[in-house]
């Protein structure tokens, strides 16, 4: 039986492909150069399911999901969060006198600033943590290391230098899956995070009144972000999720409310809400 397939943005090795080994094991995860290739991927065919990192507790929003969501009729089934660890790593015979340069994405090398200070080394921006990692092996340079996830060393063949080389603790990512089927969690199951996109209309206190609904029937907001929509600086397309399933009465009240203000409402996904917010 050929395994089922599940597409991430990254090379083997980064964090999003730690997320694939850790909850689809048995699926074959499928690296992609960029996150349209994901996408790409699943509404192929070539892939049944795709997982994006979403937002960093650091860093904010991650990956612009908003720009391919609307239009690419995927939806998300499930999220994942991750505590990142970052280790430094570098070629057998390396040591942290011979590193002089460390390479890395721009957000993993500003989020370990202080060993790079420390250690007076030079950051070298690369397009992604495990890609750092795999031209660190093909350099074979004792003055190179990288700043990866510690799959990306098993992978590389590289020493690990020093561990958990990142500044702050709560560095946490959440990944959401992707699927072409709308997989809706059942309601009354345990915790749901619904999902939606929405367009308010063009009046004076449309995004006050669109979400007084939610505060007036006692659902819990948990994001709300905004984006243009063609460039336009009146069209305004909003991203919000909610805890709660659409069938809960408070829910259901609210998206009906929601409805009056806006030119479009579209869910984007209905899922089990991760523990890791319980522990939050």
């Amino acid at each position: 039986m050929t395994a089922r397939r599940i597409a991430y943005q990254g090379e083997p090795g980064a964090n999003s492909h730690i997320v694939c080994k850790q909850h689809y094991p048995e699926w074959e995860a499928v690296a992609c150069a960029s996150f349209e290739d994901v996408f790409a991927a699943v509404e192929n065919g070539d892939a049944e399911l795709a997982l994006i990192p979403i937002d960093n507790s650091i860093a904010g929003r991650v990956a612009d999901i908003h720009h391919f969501l609307p239009t690419s009729g995927l939806h998300i089934i499930a999220e994942h969060f991750l505590r990142i660890q970052f280790n430094l790593m570098a070629v057998p015979g390396s040591s942290l006198e011979t590193i002089k340069t460390v390479h890395s994405h721009v957000h993993a090398l500003g989020q370990c600033r202080r060993v790079i200070r420390e250690h007076g080394l030079t950051p070298i921006i690369s397009g992604d943590t495990a890609g750092a990692a795999r031209e660190i092996a093909d350099a074979q340079d004792v003055t190179q290391a990288a700043i990866a996830p510690p799959l990306a060393a098993e992978i590389y063949g590289l020493e690990i230098l020093a561990e958990d080389v990142e500044d702050e603790d709560h560095n946490t990512t959440r990944f959401v899956v992707l699927s072409p089927e709308m997989v809706e969690a059942p309601r009354g199951q345990g915790p749901v995070v619904t999902s939606f996109i929405f367009n308010v209309r063009n009046l004076p206190a449309s995004l006050y009144k669109a979400l007084g609904g939610f505060a007036t029937n006692g659902v819990n907001m948990t994001k709300l972000e905004s984006y243009m929509v063609g460039g336009e600086f009146t069209a305004t397309q909003f991203l919000a999720e909610v805890d709660g399933h659409p069938e809960d009465i408070g829910v259901k009240r609210a998206l009906e409310e929601l409805t009056f203000f806006t030119t479009e409402v579209k869910i984007l996904g209905v899922y089990p809400a991760d523990p890791f917010r319980a522990e939050g």
